[in-house]
């Protein structure tokens, strides 16, 4: 059952997408939610830079982390409010303040605050997906979202490995300096190529903010596609925190480069955003969601073929990070069309409602990742990652017997 009224796309705008725009906004997604993962592997560089001890370090993750998950919050669900393109443009100026205050940081302080405020800003992603389902037409809206998504998956992936190369070659400041002038031509663009949208909520924001604590509460497809991906978020940070680990342990005894080039693996699963979206948009949305999540398993099961620091293991370890990747984006797309199709009045705030779930999860996962690796290596890490997408298929099974018993009582 679903509490929410049906809101005609065509009663807000009519769709203008057109194949041009798409690309771009994929494009722009990559861009800004690479923002995010710069700084995970110039951990170890930045803090000594800093004067910031290996314990105060992780302080340069989390307060992105934290940043990303107040905005998706309290920001996102402003695309429900105030006209979405001006939304954008104000977030990625922030973001290109933040990023030069990162590169030019000389305290800790300094540098902290602009990763809080990287975090912040790069919320804009969730705006401009929402965004693009309102301008596409409902029979290819899974299609779009899908193209849209492998485009930020890609950012996703690729910000670890070319944060690493980039200060292998200069330094870590770098990298905060090219995004900062890529997000500022960006936002040029951005500026000339983006339709108005103007919500048709004229809600205060207190109000806005309150409602989402209702859909969270009667809104039974949120809730549970923001638990599937909970859990399979968390098996993906679970891996990407604990193999560069396993990795540069004495098993492989890979060097940062040689971690950076088995990241640039994990970057083939993006190909399965825009497979899920038209999958979707035929309505098999049901069998690919346990697909995916079976996928997601199988993974970590894959990662114990082989003697540990073998070849042969380490090919079946590039596998399971590709089989991983593409499993987790599949479950990612296809869960956002689901929310999507709730009523375009509402897509914002359900996008921040789903996404901060499964970031959570993602936390959580990072957490118990390192956790489980210092008490019992990738063994255990891997079992744990292996649980998650069990656990998550099996209460997508309560969901199937609930549909086929609706069926039987028609």
């Amino acid at each position: 059952m679903n509490a929410l009224p049906d809101v005609s796309d065509a009663a807000q705008s009519p769709p203008v997408m057109t194949a041009r725009l798409a690309v771009l906004l994929a494009v722009a997604c990559g861009l800004i939610v690479a923002n995010l993962y710069y700084a995970q592997p110039l951990a170890g560089l930045i803090g000594p830079a800093l004067g910031l001890s290996p314990s105060a370090a992780g302080l340069i993750v989390t307060l992105t982390q934290l940043g990303y998950g107040a905005g998706l919050l309290l920001i996102v669900p402003l695309g429900d409010l105030y006209e979405n393109r001006r939304l954008v443009l104000l977030l990625t100026g922030c973001g290109i303040l933040a990023l030069l205050g990162a590169a030019l940081a000389a305290s800790p302080a300094l540098f902290l605050t602009a990763s809080l405020c990287m975090g912040l800003s790069s919320v804009s992603v969730q705006i401009l997906v929402p965004y693009a389902s309102h301008l596409a037409p409902e029979a290819m809206r899974g299609r779009v979202v899908g193209n849209i998504m492998s485009g930020l998956m890609l950012g996703i992936m690729l910000a670890r490995p070319v944060a690493s190369l980039i200060a292998y070659q200069a330094s870590w400041r770098a990298i905060f300096v090219l995004s900062a002038s890529i997000l500022l031509v960006l936002s040029l663009v951005l500026s000339r190529a983006l339709p108005k949208r103007e919500p048709a909520s004229h809600a205060g924001y207190g109000s806005l903010l309150f409602s989402m604590v209702r859909l969270v509460r009667t809104t039974r497809v949120l809730q549970r596609r923001a638990l599937y991906h909970a859990a399979l978020f968390a098996a993906f940070s679970l891996f990407w925190t604990t193999v560069p680990l396993l990795l540069a342990g004495p098993d492989y005894r890979l060097s940062q480069a040689g971690i950076a080039w088995f990241a640039f693996a994990g970057v083939a699963g993006a190909v399965a955003a825009p497979i899920a979206g038209r999958v979707a948009d035929r309505g098999w949305s049901r069998v690919a969601t346990g697909l995916a999540m079976l996928t997601a398993a199988v993974a970590f099961l894959m990662s114990h073929v082989g003697r540990p620091g073998s070849t042969l293991a380490l090919g079946f370890l590039v596998a399971a990070a590709i089989l991983l990747d593409f499993g987790v984006t599949t479950n990612l797309v296809l869960g956002q069309r689901a929310i999507f199709l709730l009523g375009a009045e509402y897509r914002s705030r359900l996008n921040g409602l789903y996404m901060a779930t499964f970031f959570m999860g993602g936390a959580v996962g990072s957490a118990v990742g390192g956790w489980a690796y210092a008490s019992g290596g990738w063994s255990l890490a891997s079992w744990i990652g292996f649980a998650l997408p069990v656990a998550a298929l099996a209460y997508y099974t309560t969901e199937l017997r609930m549909s086929r018993t609706a069926r039987t009582l028609r």
